[in-house]
C-alpha cells in the first residue's frame, strides 16, 4: 500500500476514534477568506523601470527539456486607473536584438561555418528566427483588461512579431504598491504576467523546437505623471 493511501487510513481512524458512536464528524474550520486587495496606487501613467524588471521566455526543446532565455532591453507604459482597473492599459515594446540565450558552450566549434559570432547573434538576427534586422522591434499593445480576483486580472492585447499581429492574454499579477519610490520619490507598482502563444502563428518553422511559446514578466512601474487636471 502506498505512503499516501497508508497516511490517508490513518486519519480516517483518528477522526473516528475522536467522534462517539452516532455522531457526525467534526466539521473542518473554515479556512479564513482571503482579504480584498485592491490597487490603491494614485491613477496616472507609470513607467517600466528596468533595473528592476525581467522578461523571459521559453519553450520545449527536443521534447525533454524547456530551453529559456531572456530579453535584455524592453520597455513599457502602463496607463493605471485604481478605480476602475478594466480601464487601464499597457504598451510594450522588446528588442528582439537583445535576446541572452545564456550559451555557455562554444558556439564557434559546434556551429562550424557559421556566419553568427555566437548563439545570441544567431538567435536574434538569423531569419530562422528572431530576424531582427527585418523586424527590430516585437510590441504588444492591451486592447481589454479583465479583472479575475482580488489580485488577478486577464490582459489581453496585439502582439505583433515578425511582422504579424495576433492576440494573446497574460494572466497578470498585482504583487504591491509603494507611496514613494525610495529613489523616484514617486508612487510604484509592481506586477507579474504569464502568458502562451504559438509561434507558428507567426510564420516560424516548427521543428525539434517546440511551437508553444511561454512568456513571463515581473517588474516592477514607477509614475512618470498624473492625470491631466480637467479643464476649467
Amino acid at each position: 500500500m502506498k505512503i499516501a493511501t497508508l497516511a490517508a487510513v490513518s486519519a480516517l481512524a483518528l477522526l473516528a476514534a475522536c467522534n462517539k458512536p452516532g455522531e457526525a464528524p467534526a466539521a473542518a474550520p473554515n479556512a479564513p477568506a482571503e482579504a480584498p486587495v485592491s490597487v490603491k496606487a494614485p491613477a496616472g501613467v507609470y513607467v517600466l523601470d528596468p533595473t528592476h524588471a525581467t522578461l523571459q521566455w521559453s519553450l520545449l526543446h527536443n521534447t525533454i527539456s524547456h530551453y529559456t532565455a531572456r530579453f535584455d532591453k524592453f520597455e513599457a507604459r502602463l496607463t493605471l486607473d485604481p478605480a476602475n482597473l478594466e480601464n487601464s492599459k499597457i504598451t510594450a515594446t522588446i528588442d528582439p536584438a537583445s535576446v541572452n540565450a545564456a550559451y555557455p558552450a562554444d558556439y564557434k566549434a559546434s556551429h562550424a561555418g557559421s556566419a553568427y559570432s555566437g548563439w545570441n547573434d544567431d538567435m536574434a538576427n538569423n531569419p530562422t528566427w528572431l530576424n531582427a534586422k527585418a523586424f527590430p522591434a516585437i510590441t504588444f499593445v492591451s486592447t481589454s483588461v479583465k479583472k479575475t480576483g482580488a489580485r488577478t486580472a486577464q490582459v489581453t492585447g496585439d502582439l505583433t512579431f515578425l511582422g504579424q499581429t495576433h492576440p494573446v492574454t497574460l494572466d497578470a499579477t498585482f504583487n504591491g504598491e509603494i507611496d514613494r519610490h525610495p529613489f523616484a520619490n514617486v508612487p510604484a507598482v509592481g506586477f507579474a504576467a504569464e502568458g502562451r502563444f504559438k509561434r507558428s502563428a507567426f510564420g516560424m518553422a516548427v521543428g525539434p523546437v517546440g511551437d508553444q511559446v511561454t512568456i513571463r514578466f515581473d517588474g516592477e512601474f514607477i509614475q512618470d505623471a498624473a492625470p491631466a487636471a480637467p479643464a476649467s
